[in-house]
């Protein structure tokens, strides 16, 4: 991890080794992936998800038999439902969810060394410097190996082009997953959501009913309410007013954007279009991936 460390905080240009994360191990998953052979490119096109790319998808093979852990990256706009949908993927694939905005937001809580210029830089909607979200990252990356982790998915890294430079020159990532959703649906999200106070449980108020027309589709998202016992302890976080969502999306669009076509240059980049709610999302997630979940089969109606 040492090489990782001197990668990730000492890289000031565009890294150029070669050095893999050779220390990750295998897992061994309840999921399994389906027709491993096919070019997810060749599949017919559906309304949720495409992809952008010339050659197939690593993500097909078989991870059994070449003994890989996954290393997804998961793309999208503030409050698309990264953490969401990353976070049921790693439970089905049993590797870590690494979400760099709850890293700085341990961070901000801890009242440490970078909690007050962490807390103005939130607070204004801005994106974190590369230097404090690689710091970050790589301590959680150090504290995982030395807890025998393997793999990953990461949400919310990488933020710009210079980040994934650097993370391509420590590993390779095999997929990365674009979640799209329509802007007034991304800021009423935004606006919607709610932490409890007491257990941290997240969220979510609004009630999204966009009505199609024009031949495009409506979408239906149905609120994420708390149990009775949180009902009373729901907080809002700082950052989500509408004024910052909106200078949040504007700099997504300006900044991350260019990671996307970084990764559909690379044949890695796979588009979703969130089609609703999880219980309608999450079973077309898994059918792009070419993932089967044996274990929970009521967990896209969570």
């Amino acid at each position: 991890m040492a090489v990782l460390n001197r990668l990730l905080l000492g890289v000031r240009a565009r890294a150029t080794t070669t050095t893999s994360y050779s220390k990750f191990r295998t897992f061994s998953s309840p999921c399994s992936i389906v027709n491993p052979e096919a070019d997810l490119k060749a599949s017919p096109p559906s309304s949720s998800s495409s992809l952008l790319g010339s050659k197939p998808l690593p993500l097909l093979q078989d991870h059994h038999h070449h003994r890989h852990p996954v290393q997804w990256v998961f793309l999208g706009c503030p409050g698309v439902g990264k953490g969401t949908y990353a976070s049921r993927l790693t439970k089905l694939l049993r590797v870590p969810h690494i979400a760099t905005g709850d890293l700085v937001r341990d961070e901000l809580s801890s009242s440490g060394p970078l909690s007050s210029q962490l807390a103005e830089i939130v607070n204004q909607g801005q994106l974190v410097s590369d230097e404090i979200i690689i710091n970050l990252l790589s301590k959680r990356l150090e504290a995982g190996e030395a807890k025998g982790e393997s793999g990953f998915i990461l949400d919310g890294f990488p933020r710009t082009i210079r980040q994934a430079e650097i993370l391509e020159g420590v590993t390779d990532i095999d997929l990365v997953v674009n979640l799209k959703l329509r802007e007034e649906a991304l800021l009423a999200k935004c606006l919607g959501r709610r932490i409890c106070s007491e257990c941290g449980g997240n969220y979510n108020v609004a009630c999204i009913d966009i009505k199609g027309e024009d031949g495009s589709p409506g979408l239906y998202m149905a609120p994420l309410l708390p149990p009775p016992h949180c009902a009373s302890k729901l907080i809002t976080r700082p950052d989500d007013t509408e004024e910052v969502v909106k200078e949040r999306l504007r700099i997504y669009y300006e900044m991350t954007q260019p990671v996307e076509e970084f990764y559909r240059s690379r044949g890695k980049l796979l588009e979703f279009d969130l089609p609703g709610g999880i219980p309608e999302s999450w079973p077309k997630l898994l059918q792009a991936l070419h993932l089967e979940d044996h274990d929970d089969k009521q967990s896209a109606a969570a």
